[in-house]
């Protein structure tokens, strides 16, 4: 019989049943907040659970859950348990107003909501504009939600799951108008996790830490989902954190993280002299950066300050998160967004003619990780 874990997996329920199968005992998550840790085999129970509660509460294949909760294991565990139920998880930006949050909940046409306590107050004040909205489900902690489910524990039905078989609703601002909904399949989610970590050479070693907001792609492909593919690990941390971060990196043997400008302007002026004294970050490889360039002033600061590499990427929500990267090493080019990552891109002009090197033109991509619409 051949093994399964030679198969490329067409859906995220096989990939994670692959990790399972090949490294059920081995530490995949990590809270940070408050020290609790899974393995694959412990995490996949706990999707299970999830999955339990959301079909207890009428949740079928192509249902849209919106989830609404802070940066945190239970949230990771709940865009698994939609993968797995066959629905559409639709993560809702946690800053937005509360008519904005409506909106997006609304437009979704979302039939279940898993809220943290926190935003309690926000979805009462505007439960009455979501007559759609079948189920408000308070979602703390896994445990505390999923205790009164009847037989919670154990695999969950299988349903039909194709490459093809929609994942994610996520909202782009886009260039006008209101939000978009950008629908990505659970083949975009694999491609955009195995280009990424191919790229960037992820191994079973490897443990990323996941500090940017989960409501954004970024967190989810780059830090969760590119670590499963590899076989490695994430650490979830509630928020960004300049005068903790280091002891962090030490603390978990943290090998590469996601960031943005900000947080490396950050880093330099909380730590001026560098990695504070005891702390050890010999393990970490790099820092990817997105979303804005680095200031090239900035980067080189970071780099001889921390003895840490920046390696710069671009991306959008329509092509699942990352489409270019520059090498994951000292080829590196300061100020430049880097090559493209397994999908084919070009620069075209206003008449959809490919430009001269050196012209200025839209950029124009195509492959597996491109959203279905």
């Amino acid at each position: 019989m051949a093994d399964r874990n030679n198969f490329e997996p067409q859906n995220l329920r096989e990939l994670l049943e692959q990790r399972v199968s090949k490294n059920g005992s081995k530490p995949f998550l990590f809270s940070e907040a408050d020290g609790r840790k899974w393995t694959y085999a412990e995490f996949d129970a706990a999707v299970n659970r999830v999955s339990r509660l959301l079909r207890t509460q009428g949740i079928q294949k192509g249902d849209v859950v919106s989830l609404l909760l802070p940066n945190s294991a239970e949230y990771i565990m709940a865009y698994f348990a939609c993968f797995k139920t066959g629905a559409i998880a639709g993560p809702v930006n946690s800053l937005l107003k509360p008519q904005e949050i409506a909106y997006v909940i609304a437009d979704s046409e979302a039939k279940a909501l898993l809220v943290n306590s926190e935003f309690a107050a926000e979805i009462a004040s505007i439960r009455h504009d979501l007559p759609k909205l079948k189920h408000v489900i308070e979602y703390d902690n896994e445990i505390q939600a999923t205790q009164k489910v009847i037989g919670s524990s154990g695999d969950v039905p299988e349903v039909s799951l194709e490459s093809e078989t929609e994942a994610i609703i996520i909202y782009t601002s886009g260039t006008t108008g209101k939000p978009k909904g950008c629908l990505l399949t659970h083949g975009n989610l694999i491609a955009n996790a195995r280009q990424i970590s191919s790229w960037m050479n992820f191994g079973e070693h490897d443990r990323l830490l996941t500090v940017m907001p989960l409501f954004h792609m970024n967190a989810v492909s780059v830090t969760t989902l590119a670590p499963l593919y590899a076989g490695g690990s994430t650490v979830v941390s509630h928020k960004f954190s300049a005068s903790r971060f280091w002891g962090i990196v030490s603390d978990y043997h943290i090998t590469s993280f996601g960031s943005v400008a900000t947080m490396l302007s950050m880093l330099l002026t909380t730590h001026p002299q560098g990695v504070p004294e005891g702390l050890h970050t010999e393990q970490l490889r790099f820092a990817m950066c997105g979303s804005a360039p680095v200031p090239v002033e900035v980067l080189k600061s970071f780099e001889e300050t921390f003895r840490c590499l920046v390696i710069e990427g671009y991306g959008l929500s329509e092509s699942t998160c990352r489409s270019t990267f520059n090498p994951p090493d000292e080829r590196r080019r300061p100020g430049s967004c880097g090559m493209a990552i397994g999908n084919e891109m070009k620069i075209f002009d206003d008449e959809d003619r490919e430009v001269a090197d050196g012209e200025l033109g839209e950029i124009v991509l195509r492959g597996e990780n491109i959203f279905k619409g």
